[in-house]
């Protein structure tokens, strides 16, 4: 149901965050390396034939130049979210986020924040959540337990600094 591509194996160790919180919620995936400028025809490719697949939601993730989630969106009907990455030749991630966010009119990317892949995860399986009651029903579950996780720790430093909380 979700396409997860990456422009360079350097950038897996974020973009396996994607996968992770997809895995979590029951979603299946696709994980590949498809890079816009190393293997262009490959990227085309991808773009065009993902839905014939099965493909619901594209996540590409590239640093630098950060042309591969643009590029994917100006071939595919499906949604492409986009992860900045900070890579090696990185301004700060600055490069890849204005690469990913400033696209034309006509040719829109969603962008999470720079390595923010698990976000783009999340993003994913609300967009199938959308139309799919089951899948959207799991994304309420991941929501309450985020919750319930905080409150853990709202008791924890409760205990440590009884003191500091008025509530």
């Amino acid at each position: 149901m979700v396409g997860i591509i990456m422009g360079s194996d350097s950038d897996l160790p974020i973009m396996k965050q994607a996968a992770d919180v997809l895995t979590e919620l029951n979603i299946p995936f696709e994980l590949t390396i498809v890079s816009a400028h190393r293997t262009p025809e490959r990227m085309f490719e991808y773009a065009k034939t993902a839905h014939e697949r099965g493909i619901n939601v594209i996540i590409a993730g590239a640093g630098g130049a950060a042309h591969l989630p643009g590029m994917v969106a100006s071939i595919t009907p499906l949604p492409v979210i986009g992860v900045p990455i900070k890579s090696s030749n990185s301004i700060d991630g600055w490069d890849s986020i204005l690469s990913i966010l400033q696209m034309p009119n006509g040719i829109p990317v969603a962008t999470v924040a720079v390595n923010a892949a698990k976000n783009a995860g999340i993003l994913a399986a609300r967009t199938l959540g959308a139309t799919n009651p089951e899948i959207q029903q799991r994304m309420m579950q991941y929501q309450h337990d985020l919750q319930k996780a905080v409150e853990a720790k709202i008791e924890i430093v409760k205990q440590e600094y009884p003191n500091g909380f008025d509530r």
